[in-house]
């Protein structure tokens, strides 16, 4: 196997898996393989579960249970109300299904969340074969639908989504006021059909237009290679995702690599936007000593319960993390337990800030709440929600890696000043051009560059940026942010971890 380069500048699939960083979790989230922690993750799951088996007037009788007689009599009260007395009709399901998400939706938790019947089937058949869709992890945030991070290899990751970009309208129609589930729906589509998506950008101040084709989102999480830095043979192990086949390809990862006397490891996290809590736990349990915890779950009571491994001794090589602003839950989980519990430095930017846990909880008829039932805490009690973990060396990637698509609808040219000047400035000094500025003002000197630039691909040199010389800029920046001879990240990764 070998580590296929990211495009950095461009981590729940959209066609698969939503809400923040792998908040889908299953009913197996908090299943584990160490024994010391068998039980308490028995109790963890023991409710959910049960519910699950009961019969329909049990869990009746289960929920009913859960709140006073009043407060569901009143609920009752509002249904017979409205079906009896609306002019609207109103279709008894829907009363009973908007009552779930509206109850839901004044928790302000966007992790929290209700699939109807259907919705929950394509979830999982999506999440048991093959994705199709752009390949994008998203959020709701602020009630707008917003990227965590693109899957690697996805056609988000192609077209230059980037994490925290908010998309606004899907083929021209908005997205305002839709819950997430409705706006993925219109999002989402078969392989070789295109999407156009309006994306709202921090530090832009139009939207942007973003084509995409939709295409099968790779299943792979787990790629690997080696490099040798001053005569030191370092491996790289990369996570794109934490399913439920991540932990058996490190396992097997690992195994390769320690097989060809690797001097040190890199463990690489960026663009990951979490998934499930067993696969990050086992594959902590390779590093993590026993003697304090890697990660601890504290409960709406305030109850922390910490797991541990039962390993007695650390690897014989050095390791080192890296994160970037697109690593989120369980990659988080991964970098803060390296680092608290391991020692092990952290190389990149600040990740994205995701400390809570849902579960799934079936409603009996094949609709079910996803509920945020824990906050996670790092080994040494830090919550990092809305917070994000802090690199310890921290490493930017060169500007033009955080450049955004160029679209050209008018001609750039001289005396002209706007956002698009500056984002085509930023690529061209990328490209070892000299445009004199980036702040946007189309100058002599950056006419001069678009010039050179237009001679040394063989295009008329006008000097102006019209479609086809934005088209070409583009086309190069993503070559040079794809050559791993620019990743600054990984070469500082290389050189903390054998310094």
């Amino acid at each position: 196997m070998n580590v296929r380069t990211r495009f950095v500048a461009i981590i729940v699939v959209l066609a698969v898996l939503i809400g923040a960083a792998g908040s889908y979790v299953g009913m197996q989230y908090f299943g584990t393989t160490s024994d010391d922690n068998s039980d308490q993750t028995a109790n963890a799951d023991q409710e959910a579960e049960n519910f699950a088996s009961l019969s329909e007037d049990e869990q009746k009788e289960f929920i009913e249970g859960l709140s006073n007689g009043a407060d569901i009599e009143k609920v009752e009260q509002a249904y017979n109300v409205i079906q009896e007395n609306s002019l609207i009709e109103a279709d008894k399901s829907q009363l009973v299904e908007g009552a779930i998400e509206g109850m839901l939706e004044t928790l302000d938790d966007p992790y929290s969340t209700y699939m109807d019947k259907e919705t929950m089937e394509e979830f999982d058949q999506s999440i048991e074969s093959s994705f199709q869709g752009i390949g994008a992890e998203v959020s709701m945030v602020n009630e707008k639908v917003t990227v965590v991070a693109p899957i690697k290899g996805s056609p988000a990751e192609e077209a230059g989504l980037k994490p925290n970009d908010q998309i606004l309208e899907v083929d021209g129609e908005s997205v305002e006021g839709l819950d997430l589930y409705d706006a993925v729906s219109k999002i989402r589509g078969e392989k070789g059909t295109e999407v156009t998506l309006t994306v709202e950008r921090p530090g832009s101040s139009e939207p942007l237009t973003v084509d995409l084709v939709r295409d099968d989102i790779p299943l792979e999480t787990v790629y690997t290679d080696t490099k040798t830095i001053d005569g030191n043979k370092a491996g790289v192990i990369e996570i794109t995702s934490f399913s439920k086949e991540t932990s058996k390809e490190f396992e097997e990862a690992l195994t390769e690599l320690e097989g060809e006397d690797i001097d040190g490891l890199v463990i690489d996290v960026r663009g990951n936007p979490g998934g499930l809590f067993t696969d990050v736990q086992d594959i902590l349990e390779e590093f993590i000593t026993d003697d304090q915890p890697y990660v601890q779950i504290e409960d709406s009571e305030g109850e922390v319960t910490e797991y541990a491994s039962e390993l007695k001794e650390k690897k014989d090589y050095p390791i080192t993390i890296l994160q970037d602003e697109g690593s989120a839950s369980a990659s988080e989980i991964l970098s803060a337990a390296m680092n608290e519990a391991g020692g092990y430095d952290i190389v990149g930017t600040k990740s994205f800030g995701k400390g809570t846990v849902q579960q799934t909880i079936p409603m009996g008829d094949g609709s079910t709440i996803k509920l945020t039932l824990y906050k996670w805490l790092t080994p040494e009690g830090n919550w990092i929600h809305e917070e994000g973990i802090e690199p310890t060396v921290e490493v930017e990637q060169p500007e033009y890696f955080y450049t955004n698509p160029v679209e050209i609808e008018e001609t750039l040219s001289y005396d002209e000043n706007n956002e698009q000047i500056e984002n085509v400035q930023i690529m061209l000094k990328g490209l070892g051009y000299d445009p004199g500025r980036t702040d946007g003002y189309f100058s002599k000197e950056t006419q001069n560059a678009v010039s050179e630039f237009q001679a040394s691909e063989g295009m008329k040199e006008t000097g102006e940026v019209n479609e086809e010389t934005g088209g070409k800029i583009q086309e190069l920046i993503v070559e040079e942010v794809r050559s791993e001879e620019n990743d600054r990240q990984m070469e500082k990764a290389f050189e903390v971890l054998f310094n």
